[in-house]
């Protein structure tokens, strides 16, 4: 059977109407049958872009007669079933065609039986008795979940910290990420104090453009205040690509911003619409209470954990919460550790304020103990802040709160460090780089202990994994989601597999592994990145440099929308003038201020 699949690009000079139909004769296309719709309708199973309009081309006719103009119906209904679109305007027996059939799709809203047909690094049908081109290479997906690829959102490739520099490169961190299910990355850029931010961009493009497997955006550190700053802010979101800002209130004399620096890097953030990440914790009593356990002779990992208590992290939270609502700045919170963070997180929710919260796979899975384990470089290797938690029942309880949409996004943080490196710190642990690995276990460890412990269901994991991370960031549905015209990166899924973690057959970088002898539930079968098979059956074969950078747009409507409205409500409250009463006269500010703030506090009704 000859069928096809073609995108009428507005580059190709393709003219409309019947003159269109002419020109996609001459490209020897059978018995094609094309609907132009202006102006575009909804986006839908099989629909492409022209210069004027979306319209469908569906092959269907086993012959090879060319398609005459009988053939042509302007008016006909679309019929997704038989429609599917490329990014290539010659679909041949050369192009990369892969058919996932048997499998259950699993998006973060629904789950259904249906076969998946990729072509050309898209997906271009979802549904039952496909008909495709031949060629294709299928994958039998019977019995096994269908999910978009993992997105981790905090990793750290070939970066220097606490001067040691992490174990994974670019290629191997991303060799590793889609080894474990995931097919995308966002890598961080911190540059020095008085340095330029754009040029550490581009010393962090050059690293990783010739090294990347997998598709990676970046988040750029504020580690400084200036107005250049600002101006630079500008240009990363403008030209670069960048739509986040990571600051921490923590490293004092490094990266620590001061409470004024915070809110005017949050009012620039909320100005071009970029996300304001944080990393919240109580820098300057970190600093005094990790002077404290030093001079008690706590020199060992369990002072990581004394010099940090939890209502270090929920102070810090609750302040910087505070500082964003004041700015009408959307702002997202990194690495929530405690459940007192997460009450806060979970308060300024129930208080309509605009928060966005993630933690990590070390976080909601394991427990500070490690800490206290008579064998040193076991307990350095758990040395991250903010540091895990002491109380057991912390773990359990933020898998709770990435359930319930508290938390909406689980990282890894990947940030390796071997046992020499950390043992920099052997007499300090001020001096333990911070750090853990956990890009390539991520989805099967937060598979065994979210879905297999009950936590929640298949498309809650697609959720904290994936579809929130693509909404936040601007990518969906683009990413994160299973539908015609998604980039194809897609994971087999394997509910009932197991597997038993270990350092010595891991791909990521590192010596220990922090999950040990963790039996798992859940394992990627088969990871197809940008429509190509990248991993199957134990076997990767992916070159690096294959991946490509994602430029992330500014203003991300599962951020901002809310605000824009709210902005609305309180600029009409602001024009509210008070009847005079008693014979005084109020002033001319004081309807901005009785309302202003309440509606901050509290949504609109």
């Amino acid at each position: 059977m000859e069928e096809a699949a073609l995108e009428a690009h507005p580059d190709l000079g393709l003219p409309p109407g019947r003159g269109r139909m002419r020109s996609i004769r001459r490209l020897g296309v059978s018995r094609a049958w094309v609907r132009i719709l202006h102006p575009p309708p909804l986006p839908c199973s099989g629909t492409w872009k022209t210069a004027k309009g979306r319209g469908e081309v569906t092959a269907r006719s086993p012959s090879a007669e060319m398609a005459s103009m009988e053939d042509i119906n302007l008016d006909a209904p679309m019929d997704p079933g038989f429609v599917w679109a490329g990014r290539n305007m010659l679909a041949n027996s050369a192009s990369v065609r892969i058919l996932i059939k048997g499998g259950k799709v699993v998006n973060d809203d629904c789950t259904h039986e249906a076969d998946v047909y990729i072509e050309n690094g898209i997906i271009q049908q979802v549904g039952r008795e496909l008909m495709i081109p031949g060629g294709a290479k299928v994958i039998d997906a019977t019995g096994k979940l269908v999910i978009p690829g993992g997105i981790d959102t905090s990793t750290h490739f070939h970066q220097t910290f606490m001067n040691a520099t992490c174990v994974d490169d670019f290629y191997h961190g991303t060799k590793a990420a889609l080894v474990g299910g995931t097919t995308m990355v966002i890598g961080h850029v911190l540059p020095d104090k008085e340095t330029s931010l754009v040029e550490a961009y581009e010393k962090c493009r050059s690293l990783a453009d010739p090294k990347v497997c997998c598709d990676y955006s970046l988040h750029m550190g504020i580690t400084w205040w200036a107005p250049k700053v600002k101006v630079e802010m500008e240009t990363l979101v403008r030209e670069k690509g960048v739509n986040s800002f990571q600051m921490f209130m923590t490293y004092k004399d490094l990266y620590m911003l001061r409470d004024s620096e915070l809110y005017q890097v949050f009012r620039a953030c909320k100005d071009i619409g970029a996300i304001a990440r944080v990393h919240a914790e109580n820098g300057e009593l970190v600093a005094e209470g990790a002077k404290e356990a030093l001079d008690l002779g706590i020199t060992g990992p369990e002072g990581i954990e004394i010099s940090r208590p939890e209502e270090l992290e929920a102070e810090a939270t609750h302040r910087v919460i505070t500082i964003a609502n004041r700015t009408h700045c959307p702002v997202y919170l990194i690495n929530v550790s405690s459940i007192s963070a997460g009450d806060v997180v979970a308060a300024a929710k129930m208080q309509g304020k605009v928060v966005y919260a993630e933690t990590t796979t070390a976080h909601a899975t394991l427990t500070g103990l490690h800490y206290y384990h008579q064998d040193w470089s076991h307990a350095a290797a758990y040395v991250t802040v903010p540091p895990l938690r002491l109380d057991t029942n912390t773990s359990t309880y933020l898998m709770s709160l990435l359930a319930n949409d508290t938390l909406n996004i689980v990282a890894s943080d990947h940030r390796p460090f071997t046992t020499k490196q950390k043992a920099m710190g052997k007499e300090d642990f001020t001096k333990i780089p911070h750090g853990v690995s956990g890009v390539q276990d991520r989805m099967s460890v937060i598979w065994e202990r979210g879905v297999v412990g009950g936590k929640m269901d298949e498309n809650r994991f697609v959720a904290v994994t994936s579809s929130n991370a693509a909404k936040i960031h601007n990518l969906y549905p683009r990413k994160g989601r299973i539908i015609p015209g998604a980039d194809a990166d897609v994971v087999v899924w394997d509910p009932e597999a197991t597997k038993t973690i270990s350092a010595s057959t891991q791909v990521q970088g590192g010596d220990i592994n922090l999950y040990e002898n963790m039996r798992c539930h859940g394992v990627p079968l088969v990871t197809i990145s940008r429509g190509r098979v990248v991993y199957e059956n134990g076997v990767f074969m992916c070159a690096e440099g294959s991946g490509k950078f994602c430029p992330l747009r500014s203003f991300p409507d599962s951020v901002y929308k809310k605000l824009v409205q709210r902005e609305k409500v309180l600029r009409s409250m602001t024009t509210f003038q008070s009847e005079p009463r008693l014979g005084f006269s109020l002033p001319p500010e004081a309807g901005r201020a009785a309302f202003g703030k309440s509606t901050d506090d509290q949504p609109p009704n």
